[in-house]
């Protein structure tokens, strides 16, 4: 699939033509139609990844992904570890104190193991999100592959 397609594809799928489209990002149409035999100008290929809201190694063909989505490293690993420890303490209480939290108006002694598993888990899975979405939010696009 050549740039071209995957940018008509785009339009398409959002329901705008390509004359919408190339007056949107301030380019002409025609310039959109010479990708079809030549190369885009990176600067022109940005600006319709922009809008899109897709990678310009995707409009390249270079990946399958739309969209950016960063990798959690060894350290995001950890720390997810260590916060989603801290909020089951929490839950838990500690030293025998009555925990700060409860889930269903049940404290997570009073949960069968089933629940208590469930219930970690969603944690897990949404500080991973959380962190996801940071560090989406927060890395620079020259640095988005």
């Amino acid at each position: 699939m050549t740039t071209f397609d995957r940018v008509k594809k785009l339009a398409d799928d959002r329901r705008i033509s390509l004359t919408e489209l190339a007056k949107r990002v301030d380019m002409g149409v025609n310039s959109l139609y010479k990708w079809k035999t030549q190369k885009p100008a990176v600067d022109k290929l940005q600006k319709v990844a922009d809008y899109f809201n897709v990678s310009v190694d995707y409009l390249l063909g270079r990946t399958e992904k739309e969209n950016f989505e960063p990798e959690l490293t060894a350290k995001d690993e950890r720390d997810i570890q260590k916060e989603l420890q801290k909020i089951i303490e929490g839950i838990e209480g500690l030293e025998g104190k009555n925990g700060y939290a409860a889930f269903d108006g049940q404290t997570l002694d009073d949960m069968d193991e089933e629940d208590k598993e469930l219930l970690i888990a969603s944690l897990e899975n949404s500080l991973r999100l959380a962190k996801r979405i940071s560090k989406q939010k927060f890395t620079p696009k020259k640095y988005r592959k």
